[in-house]
């Protein structure tokens, strides 16, 4: 019987919901690099055939470490679903001779190799220079023309992003920038391969979206995400997600699967991300595609990920389109032949919608709650202000404990400073955008600043 390997790290999708889809399709190892949530450790210890926590001390070469395990359960397929453990899975897919992301995977990691990789190949993206230092950012200050976003080559969920909107600015976006990247790996989310990855940044000017242009109502963010898989080198696009508009600089606050975009839009949109994908050289994984919504049609490629999206794209998947995204991959390492689907669905294959909304104590102005309130998951479920068909929950692996005061919105610490992860399922699109826009105009009042201190700015 086929064997998996299952790399937890933080990031990805809620490792309880792709743990017992991959728990479904073969017996699975858990080899846990970052301690698991609570609400999981009990449904793992069930479904895992083993699991597998090493000290810090043993994860010096991550890729030995992957290895050695993988042979030691006899492992037939490894897998991860965290951008920070992506490039080390690859490689030792590549030395234990399985199917994996390939060769190339840090392409699709390390943004100053993805953007350089797509100049090459004319892919159209926003004008950029990798950094290493500070005199590196002041000339990039030279020759790009500001507004500017410095942002980790390695970070994942806006961590480490600074605007800036003069060149005097950059040595204070600089130091700003590598102490949230230290922060950050304190916590767990930094990449967990690459010595010295924290050290590496790219800045690139910040171009201007557009989004009613391409959506028929409002409150879309003006970029959507593709979502799909590379099946033995060949894209396979699933379907888009939207987004509501960012939090400054550009934290993401909602996904809405799917992006309520016409159906020609969507096809040039797919066309851009199967350019983006195909330039990176990937063999077999999942793919989150960033792509930026311009006036006139035009486009750019944020970011690609060889990885699933992370949040509650993938359950969202699930939930609209009836995909098992975790379960076709997973067959798809085994060597089975899963049915992946024939061209990117659209609203017109679903009757459902549903959205996840990361919640941060910031307003829908950008301005930060006048007071801190307490995090509790049954009263925002409770009170919430959505649509009488639709569904509120809160995913709890993913948010706080109740009674764990909001922390203060920090915009250089990302989706680092959220209090919660809310899910929605609901008729259409514009109805999940339209309840998320509702409840962040609620939550200062629902989660009540009972005895705690006023927020900062």
């Amino acid at each position: 019987m086929s064997q998996v390997l299952y790399v937890h790290a933080k990031g990805g999708p809620p490792v309880g919901h792709a743990l017992a889809r991959v728990a479904a399709r073969s017996p699975v190892h858990l080899l846990a690099l970052s301690e698991l949530p609570v609400e999981v450790a009990d449904d793992a210890a069930r479904l895992c055939a083993s699991v597998v926590t090493p000290p810090g001390t043993e994860r010096r070469d991550l890729v030995e470490l992957i290895t050695a395990r993988a042979r030691e359960v006899g492992a037939d397929a490894v897998l991860t679903f965290s951008e920070y453990a992506v490039v080390a899975v690859a490689e030792a897919c590549r030395l234990l001779g399985l199917r994996g992301a390939g060769a190339t995977a840090s392409l699709a990691r390390d943004k100053r190799l993805m953007r350089a990789t797509w100049d090459r190949r004319g892919v159209p993206q926003p004008r950029f220079r990798a950094v290493a230092s500070l005199a590196e950012l002041d000339q990039a200050t030279v020759e790009l023309s500001c507004p500017l976003l410095l942002k980790s080559a390695w970070s994942a969920g806006s961590t480490a992003h600074q605007i800036i909107d003069e060149p005097g600015q950059a040595r204070h976006a600089w130091h700003r920038s590598r102490q949230v990247m230290a922060e950050s790996a304190q916590l767990g989310f930094a990449e967990l391969h690459v010595q010295g990855a924290s050290e590496d940044f790219i800045v690139e000017e910040i171009v201007t979206g557009r989004a009613e242009e391409w959506f028929d109502g409002p409150g879309w963010g003006d970029y959507v995400s593709v979502e799909g898989a590379v099946v033995d080198g060949e894209f396979r696009p699933v379907c888009l997600s939207g987004r509501m508009p960012t939090v400054a600089p550009f934290t993401e606050r909602a996904g809405i699967t799917p992006a309520a975009v016409g159906s020609g839009a969507q096809d040039r949109i797919v066309e851009l991300a199967r350019q983006s994908v195909d330039a990176l050289g990937l063999e077999n994984c999942g793919t989150h595609t960033e792509i930026k919504l311009g006036a006139d049609g035009r486009m750019w490629v944020i970011e690609t990920a060889a990885r699933f999206g992370g949040a509650m794209t993938v359950p969202q998947i699930e939930e609209v389109f009836g995909l098992d995204l975790v379960g076709l991959f997973t067959d798809q390492l085994l060597g089975r032949s899963p049915a992946w689907p024939a061209r990117a669905l659209t609203p017109a294959d679903t009757e459902r919608a549903a959205g996840s909304l990361v919640v941060l104590a910031v307003n829908s102005d950008g301005t930060p709650w006048a007071r801190r309130g307490r995090w509790d998951s049954s009263t925002v479920v409770r009170e919430a202000p959505v649509g009488a068909d639709s569904t509120l929950s809160v995913v709890r692996e993913s948010s706080l404990p109740d009674g764990s005061p909001v922390p203060v919105y920090d915009p250089a610490g990302g989706a680092n400073t959220m209090a919660g992860l809310c899910l929605l399922s609901a008729d259409r699109p514009q109805t999940v955008v339209s309840d998320f826009s509702a409840l962040v105009e609620a939550l200062p009042d629902i989660l009540r600043a009972d005895a705690v201190e006023e927020a900062r700015a």
